[in-house]
C-alpha cells in the first residue's frame, strides 16, 4: 500500500458514514472492473430485489401507458 493510500484509510475513519460508504461503493467498482466481478451492497441488493417486485406486480404495464401517453402527445 503506498503512504498517500495509507494515510487516505486513516483519514476515511472520522469521516461521516455515507461518505465512507460511498468510499467503499467506488473501491467495490474498482475491484469489479480489475477482477470482472461486481459484487453487490446489501442497498443495491435490495432495490433490485424492489424493482423485481414491482415488475412483477405490474409496474412494468403502468411504465409502458406512461411512455405511450407521452410518446402520443408529442406529435
Amino acid at each position: 500500500m503506498t503512504p498517500q493510500t495509507k494515510k487516505l484509510l486513516d483519514e476515511v475513519q472520522t469521516w461521516p458514514l455515507e461518505d465512507q460508504e460511498e468510499l467503499a461503493q467506488y473501491a467495490r467498482e474498482i475491484r469489479g472492473r480489475r477482477t470482472g466481478v461486481y459484487k453487490l451492497s446489501a442497498e443495491e441488493r435490495a432495490g433490485i430485489e424492489r424493482g423485481l417486485a414491482d415488475m412483477r406486480a405490474g409496474a412494468d404495464e403502468q411504465i409502458a401507458a406512461i411512455f405511450h401517453t407521452a410518446r402520443s402527445t408529442r406529435a
